[in-house]
């Protein structure tokens, strides 16, 4: 794997690399701004890329967007220590692929960084909750694919709700914990089978659902009611 490294704080770069090199991981770059960080993303095509927020001269966010509409399929991941909302959620709109906290520890990073590369998109605890939030109350039923009349008016708790379209219990194990924040490791890890089959369990909803990506998902999970009784990790 390779890892472009982006903070305006050299200390911390000069830390990140010993780290990730220590479980070889190789970084590639490091940039110390936005516009490096774009620069060096073109030039040296990482696998995933560590970006923090605040910086100088170009931000995270721009760099974000600007790396973004270059090559779509960059796998960004924020790292940093602002637990603001506003931040998360622009940083996701941006094209983000994972949000985490500089207060994690090593091995979550080590984790973070694997499951960015397999397509999994790492969160810190609690905030995969807040983005849920935040798609039910922005979806509407032409873009989570349901009409009004098949979603409750009132969520219930998630022992009390069967998702519609005929999903399978094992399917509505996998869509309740996931909406509650779960990564695809711990789900598999309460239901005894492999992350990858937890994957394998999400790409089957969507094509149940007829819906298009993740956030689809957990948008029409947060209107059924699934993520209420989100378990703080």
């Amino acid at each position: 794997m390779k890892v472009l490294l982006v903070d305006d704080n050299r200390l911390m770069l000069e830390g990140l690399q010993n780290l990730l090199e220590v479980h070889d991981v190789q970084v590639s770059g490091m940039a110390v701004d936005g516009q490096q960080a774009v620069v060096l993303a073109r030039t040296l095509k990482p696998d995933v890329i560590l970006m923090d927020i605040r910086m100088p001269l170009c931000d995270g966010l721009t760099a974000i967007r600007l790396i973004k509409a270059e090559t779509p399929e960059m796998k960004i991941v924020v790292l940093t220590t602002s637990t603001d909302d506003q931040d998360l959620f622009e940083a996701v709109k941006s094209g983000a692929c994972g949000y985490l906290l500089k207060s994690i520890n090593a091995d979550t990073l080590i984790e973070a960084l694997i499951q960015a590369q397999e397509g999994i998109p790492p969160f810190s605890p609690g905030l995969a909750a807040k983005l849920l939030k935040e798609f039910a109350r922005l979806s509407e039923p032409s873009v989570i694919g349901s009409s009004v009349s098949d979603l409750p008016a009132n969520p219930a708790k998630s022992s009390d709700v069967v998702p519609a379209r005929g999903l399978n219990s094992r399917q509505t194990e996998v869509l309740t914990l996931v909406s509650q924040g779960f990564s695809y490791k711990e789900v598999g890890a309460r239901l005894y089978i492999s992350p990858r089959t937890v994957r394998y369990h999400m790409v089957e909803i969507m094509n149940q659902l007829h819906m298009e990506n993740r956030a689809q998902v957990l948008a029409y999970a947060g209107r059924l009611g699934l993520g209420q009784d989100i378990t703080p990790k």
